[in-house]
């Protein structure tokens, strides 16, 4: 789980150390889909992922769909002969830092995946049914006139999800939900309980190839266990709060 990419020069989308601490220079991401192509393991699109091939590969994915989804990923993408899923949040599409319209029917046309990453990156779980439903139903109709196919795939905000994401996910045609839990997926993994490993700033290539190999996530899954029992006792919205006044982060 990608998110925005880092450029010389160029403006980040947003500045918070929380924010940050996802956003990944373009030479790491570089150095680790370079390893990815020298260990022999192909990186995929959801859609691909889901035949679950013999072949070692990872499912590649990019979060909130920022204009470097353009111009950078998908350039390094093409170099390297791999396919990722952009998930969207509809709303964000044509602001300063996101991607176009015609930028997205343009990786469209390129063969890349889409997803849907909700209406605003609200947190799902959150919200009453009126809002829920502009924010999984609305925001996958909004993107699929832009690129006038069918959008399959959905990715939680912040990883919050409850019951009633899932219900609506299925009713409104999603074939899968992606979540920020930390497991490996297999053709046992239920689709609408993807899990994803976030890649971090400060991940080192040893940790980038342990994960990719699905190792070391039981870590992972304890701090995230930690996490969310704090989140579910104080509510997202504290919760959040809480961690940006400590350390200066929020929770994606």
């Amino acid at each position: 789980m990608y998110h925005e990419l880092e450029l010389s020069g160029r403006k980040l989308c947003q500045s918070e150390p929380g924010y940050v601490r996802y956003i990944l220079p373009l030479d790491t991401i570089r150095k680790q889909l370079d390893w990815m192509k020298k260990s022999g393991i192909r990186g995929l699109n959801v859609s691909e992922a889901l035949r679950y091939p013999v072949e070692p590969s990872v499912c590649i994915t990019f979060d909130d769909g920022c204009e470097t989804d353009a111009i950078a990923a998908a350039p390094l993408l093409r170099e390297f002969g791999f396919n990722a899923t952009f998930y969207l949040t509809a709303g964000f599409l044509g602001t300063p830092g996101y991607l176009s319209t015609d930028q997205v029917r343009d990786l469209d046309s390129q063969g890349f995946g889409f997803g849907c990453h909700s209406m605003t990156h609200a947190y799902l779980s959150d919200l009453p049914e009126p809002e829920l439903k502009r924010e999984i139903v609305d925001a996958k109709l909004q993107i699929e006139q832009i690129v006038g196919h069918p959008i399959e795939h959905l990715s939680c905000p912040g990883g919050r999800f409850d019951r009633r994401t899932l219900e609506m996910a299925r009713r409104a045609g999603f074939r899968t939900v992606a979540n920020s839990l930390f497991h490996a997926n297999s053709s046992r993994t239920s689709p609408y309980d993807l899990g994803r490993v976030a890649m971090l700033r400060d991940m080192s290539l040893t940790e980038f190839a342990a994960t990719c190999h699905g190792q070391g996530l039981w870590k992972k899954r304890l701090q995230h266990r930690v996490r969310r029992g704090a989140q579910r006792l104080l509510g997202n919205l504290r919760y959040d709060r809480l961690r940006k006044s400590l350390l200066g982060e929020s929770d994606q």
